[in-house]
């Protein structure tokens, strides 16, 4: 999730950065690395924390359907022999809409629009909007034309350290730091 929505912000910089090669010499552009921003943030802990039990109660359910889905087909196996055409049919039919079930609540649970997602972009949104502000911040103060972020789908095969505002922005979001950051 937070890569998709730093990737689209970086690449709306980068479509800014090719059509003003112009000025290219007199711009100053900076970076910053909004997964090491992320983990200094207080609050990111806590949405991990509620993200983990979240997901870990849905696997404990999806561990009962296993098993209800083991003990039906242990069932069905043992008896198999005994049971006419028509109650082979139903038990087997049963078994699949159990594993139909899983399949359902694992995606409504866990797939793309499932409810970890939806969770998470709930309880990243303030995170990411204060960085967002803080970056910009940071920028304008200090004449940054163009700042991308390194963590996310845009490599940056050099960097100079110099150009580093990760720190900056920590400190706009009015959280310390030490500066050993690289």
């Amino acid at each position: 999730m937070k890569s998709r929505f730093l990737s689209s912000l970086c690449a709306l910089l980068i479509i800014f950065f090719a059509f003003s090669s112009v000025e290219a010499q007199n711009q100053r552009i900076g970076f910053i690395d909004s997964e090491y921003i992320l983990e200094q943030v207080p609050e990111y802990e806590g949405v991990e924390q509620r993200l983990r039990q979240l997901s870990e109660s849905w696997r404990e359910e999806i561990e009962e359907l296993d098993e209800e889905i083991d003990n039906l087909e242990q069932e069905f196996e043992a008896r198999e022999i005994l049971f006419t055409p028509e109650v082979r049919r139903e038990r087997q039919q049963e078994i699949n809409n159990k594993k139909r079930e899983r399949e359902r609540y694992i995606n409504s649970r866990f797939g793309p629009d499932g409810d970890y997602f939806r969770q998470q972009r709930e309880l990243l949104r303030p995170i990411q909007r204060q960085i967002v502000e803080a970056t910009n911040a940071v920028a304008e103060r200090d004449g940054y034309d163009f700042v991308f972020d390194r963590s996310g789908d845009y490599v940056f095969f050099f960097a100079r350290s110099q150009w580093n505002i990760s720190v900056d922005v920590l400190l706009e979001m009015g959280i310390q730091v030490e500066e050993d950051m690289q």
